[in-house]
């Protein structure tokens, strides 16, 4: 088992000194994989994170245990992070005994982390200022206009039209506090987990740390299954059994999850899947803000990884994380309730058609990013780049919908490939990105794919039914008598 929690081992600075490092091959570092057993590599050097629960950012370091983290790294990290690793260098991999990398897969990597290099030259990374100044404003009035409608009038009509607009503000605030802990818009990290705090915990309900730890790993291990059940290198987004599978695999997972025995309420849930897919959506935030209470006053986790966090490390913000919570229920009480004039019913039904369209606005974006999409084992991930571009869709204009349209309600993850391949780019960028990465991937062959809403849509659900239908026939082999 490793060490790497001891930060302050002597053996560590030793070795870093010395002129004859421990050498490692792959098959060595592949079986550190665990959280208390992690060893991650970086440009050929091994590191020993065992345990290093003290990681700034968080847990989602385990999800590369076991594995290269060259490139993933560089995506998260600002430049010169690096230097924290040196206390926790043990020797070199053996490039070598790295079989399934030949000479072009290695011309591929140095390709695009030259490309990288000069979107750095280029200033890609520098946000606008002024331009997350008016999208915030801009939230801020749509927010102010709903809660106008419901002061100011008496008619239902004008009131649902309140619960929908307000329903469409939280999903903009998703992009906004996405950005912002994504530390698109400031190089001071702090003043971006403290955006995030505003348009996250105040304004949606939503905890930070719950959404980082669940977001940033599912940009480490985008649609990928667990190695093994110690791991934590599976995408935490496609953890949707027993209501949804995205693979054969997963929905097979459900003889292990009930140990053994079967589950005719799983077996109809994927059988109906891509006809239950859009009602699941409708609930989504339900589910959403269920966990970020649960993260913020610690009453759970919402995964082993995040669970890991919480218990080893705790909330980076327990305080304020906390009182924007509290607050958000407060005016989101006074708000349903009509500022006192409404009934009961009436202030349900008002809060449940927010939450819900505010749910299906904010999942019908992240599900035509990734869903539908190649799903890995994470024993078997292609390079950081293939992982990324295969299992993500972007998004344009199309059948009748308008690109400005698309471009405003996704809030720039109609470019979802280029997003994931560079998450530190702000916003106001990632178009003039785009075509730089998808020439890149003609040149080299690798997949790249867009398709407007509507296709993607249904693409989806196209995928959902064939899981479902290649599950019922997997069932009909191994009980013919169904």
């Amino acid at each position: 088992m490793g060490k790497g929690g001891d930060a302050s081992a002597p053996s560590r600075i030793g070795l870093e000194l010395s002129d004859k490092p421990q050498k490692y091959t792959w098959a060595e570092v592949k079986k550190h994989i665990t959280p208390d057993d992690a060893w991650i590599v970086h440009q050929n050097k091994v590191y020993d994170v065992s345990s290093w629960h003290e990681h700034p950012g968080g847990a989602v370091i385990f999800t590369h245990a076991g594995d290269d983290m060259t490139d993933i790294f560089a995506a998260f990290h600002a430049q010169g992070s690096q230097a924290m690793m040196k206390k926790f260098y043990i020797g070199d991999l053996i490039p070598e005994s790295v079989e399934h990398k030949d000479q072009r897969q290695l011309d591929f990597e140095k390709g695009y982390r030259d490309l990288r290099a000069k979107l750095v030259m280029m200033g890609m990374f520098k946000s606008s200022k002024p331009y997350y100044a008016y999208k915030c404003a801009f939230n801020m009035c749509m927010w102010l206009v709903a809660v106008a409608m419901v002061y100011y009038s008496d008619s239902m009509s004008v009131h649902i039209a309140s619960a929908l607009l307000l329903g469409l503000f939280w999903q903009q605030c998703g992009w906004l506090a996405h950005d912002f802990l994504h530390h698109q818009v400031f190089k001071h990290r702090k003043y971006g987990d403290l955006c995030g705090i505003f348009w996250g915990d105040l304004m949606q309900g939503f905890s930070m740390q719950w959404w980082k730890n669940k977001h940033n790993g599912h940009h480490a291990v985008p649609n990928l299954h667990n190695s093994s059940l110690d791991s934590q290198d599976g995408d935490p987004d496609i953890d949707t059994m027993p209501l949804l599978a995205w693979s054969l695999k997963q929905a097979q997972s459900f003889r292990e999850i009930n140990k053994g025995k079967d589950s005719t309420f799983v077996k109809f849930a994927i059988k109906f899947q891509a006809f239950t897919y859009f009602p699941i959506l409708l609930l989504a935030r339900i589910s959403w803000l269920r966990e970020s209470f649960k993260t913020a006053f610690g009453l759970g986790a919402a995964s082993e990884n995040a669970k890991l966090e919480l218990e080893k490390r705790g909330l980076q913000y327990p305080l304020l994380e906390k009182t924007g919570i509290t607050l958000h229920y407060v005016w989101m009480f006074v708000l349903s309730s009509g500022f006192g004039r409404w009934s009961l019913p009436y202030s349900i039904m008002y809060f449940m058609t927010a939450t819900c369209s505010s749910g299906l606005f904010l999942a019908l974006v992240f599900g035509l990013g990734h869903n539908g999409m190649s799903v890995y084992d994470a024993t078997t991930r292609p390079d950081f780049w293939q992982l990324q571009v295969t299992t993500t869709r972007n998004i344009t204009g199309g059948h009748g919908i308008p690109q400005f349209f698309v471009d405003w309600f996704c809030g720039g993850l109609q470019y979802q490939v280029d997003h994931h391949l560079f998450p530190m780019m702000p916003r106001n960028n990632i178009a003039k990105c785009h075509k730089l990465v998808e020439s890149f991937c003609k040149e080299w062959g690798v997949k790249y794919h867009e398709t407007d809403m509507v296709v993607g849509t249904i693409e989806v659900l196209q995928h959902l039914s064939k899981v479902s239908d290649d599950f019922l026939a997997d069932m009909v082999k191994e009980f013919p008598a169904m």
